[in-house]
């Protein structure tokens, strides 16, 4: 049974922040792709056997967004890496491009070839090359980009051209994080979702590696009838091993995720975003056999607070 406890503003205080590196763009070779695949690493300047983080971007978006995120983990002991997708502002792709029906494929194709050039990813950081473990990565993602990312930790889509849904797990990947993510499709569409995204239609039942679902209660999105708890789908569908951090009040960009002067943010909230920071890093750490200490006082700090912005649920 899915057990739960009241969340709150006060969470235990992660490890003080190092100083960071990032090196972008990193160029990738993409045969097939039409772009090269450009991409940011950043690293904290020192540390050994540091964890890793994949993260995918929300639609529009690129390697230079969700720095309050991916600042954050980088200056607390992560390897953070940031590709941009084909179907970001800085790319341009027209909308009638061929290659815009398979742009969820595109991306999910983007992770794995990170994956495949750690190598380099690496090396194109001063000092980086042989930190890293690689045993521990994790994928994580907002909105469009939590989709990406749920694929490689087992979330199946049914592609809109081959009608086939196609297991694109990766176990590399033992670990996610999954941010205002879009759930399941078909009814619960709104028709313009149905008609502009058909990819849209992801399927959760096999979406077996641990993961932390993070929601906004006021969620509200346009592209879906249901309401804020579509979000909560990637939890709700999913066999266990996930948690659930859902968020009183916040909307899509959960306090101000996205960006330190993002527009598109409608909820912005300091001490939100501030949650969704130790939270995601304590999780993390958790999940990919760093420690359980944080996690376990994040949760001990949520229960004990009188003052609750949100709650966590696990099962």
């Amino acid at each position: 049974m899915r057990q739960q406890a009241p969340a709150a503003a006060d969470v235990a205080a992660p490890l003080s922040p190092a100083p960071v590196v990032s090196v972008k763009p990193v160029v990738l070779e993409a045969p097939g792709r039409g772009e090269d695949l450009r991409v940011k690493v950043s690293a904290p300047v020192t540390g050994t056997e540091l964890p890793a983080v994949v993260f995918s971007h929300g639609f529009g978006s690129s390697l230079d967004g969700y720095g309050p995120l991916t600042d954050f983990w980088a200056a607390h002991g992560f390897v953070v890496v940031q590709p941009t997708h084909l179907d970001s502002r800085t790319v341009g792709l027209a909308q009638d491009d061929a290659r815009t029906a398979r742009l969820w494929r595109f991306r999910v194709e983007d992770l794995k070839r990170v994956l495949d050039q750690f190598d380099r990813l690496e090396a194109a950081v001063p000092g980086l090359s042989g930190r890293t473990d690689r045993s521990r990565i994790a994928a994580a993602g907002h909105s469009f980009g939590g989709q990406t990312a749920g694929n490689l930790l087992g979330l199946r889509v049914v592609d809109p051209v081959s009608g086939m849904a196609e297991d694109l797990s990766d176990p590399r990947i033992t670990a996610g994080v999954l941010l205002a993510t879009a759930g399941e499709g078909g009814a619960a569409l709104t028709p313009f979702a149905a008609e502009h995204f058909p990819f849209m239609n992801p399927l959760f039942d096999g979406m077996r590696t641990p993961a932390l679902v993070v929601a906004g209660d006021r969620d509200d999105s346009p592209l879906s009838v249901r309401g804020p708890e579509w979000t909560t789908d990637p939890y709700v569908l999913s066999p266990g091993g996930k948690s659930l951090l859902t968020l009183f009040g916040a909307e899509h960009s959960l306090g101000g995720i996205a960006g330190y002067d993002a527009r598109e943010t409608t909820d912005e909230n300091p001490e939100r975003v501030a949650l969704v920071q130790r939270a995601t890093w304590a999780y993390l750490r958790h999940a990919l056999g760093v420690e359980d200490g944080s996690w376990t006082a994040v949760q001990k700090s949520l229960v004990d607070s009188a003052a609750p912005l949100g709650r966590i649920e696990s099962g």
